[in-house]
């Protein structure tokens, strides 16, 4: 049974060099028989299109389509930022972690944690880290509260990233009464915005911050999350086209092809999209689904991580199917290398894989190529 297995290997191992014997007719079975596309649900983001130029006017419409999904209208007019600095730590020598607050409404300020390595040689890249469905939000993200495999903050601080990792706007400092994650008072004071509006102009505000410091190289902002983090990332590279390199991992599932569309829409605690709750009771999904706000980030480069079993089976291997159709607009934007994914069987994890492959992938498209350049063994 070995020596079958051994010649297996081998065939195909010099497959290419057995494929140059075949004959004529050979080949052009095979050639018959091979797929000409993978049809799928998800097929209308390309329809019609037939050159770049179609492909950028689509584009402007799928933009606005998303705003009207975040109902970015609604917005609060951006206030200055007062960044106060509320204390400091230095972590094993490596870098500095700050505490800081800023406003993001004119009676509103974030918190973050702000790391800054010690010895740049200059201005670096910067990372936005975002935290998942998590109380104490900014706290994990930074490392000081359990599971280390989250301490995005602390990782990339010592890679050379300056990070900010702010609370989600219902988490960390700026808890609810009603308890974490809970929008109540969030659609009182804003009845017409949405969550995933306010925690994306937040974010884009943490942007701003970063940028305004001497440390930050204002041309290489990335943004990485996992869970509520993940999808998080997702709609803030699609939103604001300052960020170079996005990262998300186990990002929650699209409208469709999705059996809990409607925790999209939730009538209590925590609630993306109020106002498309009433269409999706009708069975009707929003004008615009994941596969084309994705498609937003091209050509700027964006790596999705997910798992097989993190969720409906049947449904995260639609994503598999999404995916491949959000290379295609990657391959008309001539950045087919600045677009990725990883499917795993780890479930809702952030596994050490997981970890490599994204920060592996800040390294690769925000850091000089010197820093992962390779080198042969010199005598």
């Amino acid at each position: 049974m070995r020596f079958i297995y051994l010649c297996l290997f081998i065939c195909l191992a010099f497959n290419v060099k057995f494929d140059s014997s075949i004959n004529a007719e050979e080949r052009a079975v095979r050639k018959r028989s091979a797929p000409e596309k993978i049809v799928s649900s998800w097929d209308d983001l390309l329809e019609g299109i037939s050159s770049p130029e179609s492909w950028t006017a689509r584009k402007k419409i799928l933009k606005q389509r998303y705003l009207d999904l975040i109902r970015d209208r609604y917005k609060p007019v951006k206030p200055e930022l007062e960044i106060q600095f509320h204390d400091t730590a230095i972590v094993d020598g490596i870098y500095r972690r700050q505490l800081i607050s800023y406003r993001v409404e004119e009676d509103e300020r974030a918190h973050a944690y702000l790391g800054v390595p010690l010895n740049l040689r200059g201005p670096a890249p910067a990372i936005v880290a975002l935290h998942g469905t998590y109380a104490s939000g900014k706290q994990r993200a930074a490392g000081l509260i359990e599971n280390s495999d989250k301490a995005y903050l602390d990782h990339l601080c010592r890679k050379g990233y300056v990070v900010i990792a702010p609370d989600h706007f219902v988490a960390g400092h700026r808890i609810p009464d009603e308890g974490p994650y809970e929008t109540t008072a969030f659609y009182k004071k804003h009845p017409n915005w949405t969550a995933v509006g306010k925690f994306t102009y937040e974010h884009s505000i943490a942007i701003d911050v970063l940028q305004s410091l001497k440390e930050v190289n204002p041309e290489k902002i990335g943004v990485l999350g996992h869970s509520l983090g993940g999808h998080g990332s997702m709609f803030l590279a699609a939103y604001d086209e300052r960020v170079q390199a996005a990262a998300g991992n186990c990002s929650a599932s699209f409208f469709r092809q999705n059996l809990r569309v409607d925790a999209w829409a939730r009538d209590r605690w925590y609630i993306y999209f109020k106002h498309i709750r009433p269409e999706l009771m009708e069975g009707k999904l929003p004008p615009i689904d994941f596969h084309e706000i994705m498609s937003l980030i091209a050509p700027r480069a964006f790596l999705d991580l997910s798992g097989l079993n993190d969720g409906n089976p049947l449904t995260q291997r639609q994503r598999i199917l999404m995916l491949l159709k959000v290379m295609d607009v990657y391959e008309i934007e001539k950045a087919p290398q600045k677009f990725a994914f990883f499917v795993h069987g780890k479930g809702h994890s952030v596994a050490h894989e997981s970890r490599e492959l994204m920060y592996g992938w800040m390294d690769s498209n925000l850091k000089p190529k010197s820093a992962t350049k390779t080198k042969l063994v010199t005598p």
